[in-house]
């Protein structure tokens, strides 16, 4: 992807979740056998909430919040990037939150007839 598509993209994002909290699950493939270092490391920065050693095409699966895509954007640059052993992330952005920690958040909202 070339910088220009890159710099299109983050415009794209920050139009559309702007200041608006970003809730994202982010996946991370890394060196075998660094995961468990990768997986501390990743759990001591204050701002992620969940971390999970996991099988499959994914090593490592990161859930956090941030104040806004920016924020986001930050986190993934200067502080996942950085750490030895990360191969390469996925992020995945929550649209719309059902279900969070037992806590049903939308209720089913079913026309009436």
């Amino acid at each position: 992807m070339s910088e220009d598509e890159k710099n299109g993209i983050d415009k794209v994002m920050s139009s559309y979740y702007g200041d608006d909290q970003v809730t994202a699950i982010i996946h991370l493939k890394v060196d075998t056998k660094e995961a468990e270092k990768v997986a501390q490391k990743v759990s001591e920065i204050v701002i992620v909430e969940d971390v999970f050693l996991v099988t499959g095409d994914t090593d490592i699966v990161v859930k956090t919040k941030f104040k806004n895509y920016n924020q986001l954007k930050r986190f993934l640059v200067e502080d996942i990037s950085v750490i030895n052993g990360v191969k390469d992330t996925k992020t995945l952005m929550v649209v719309t939150t059902f279900k969070e920690r037992g806590e049903v958040k939308i209720e089913n909202e079913e026309p009436e007839s």
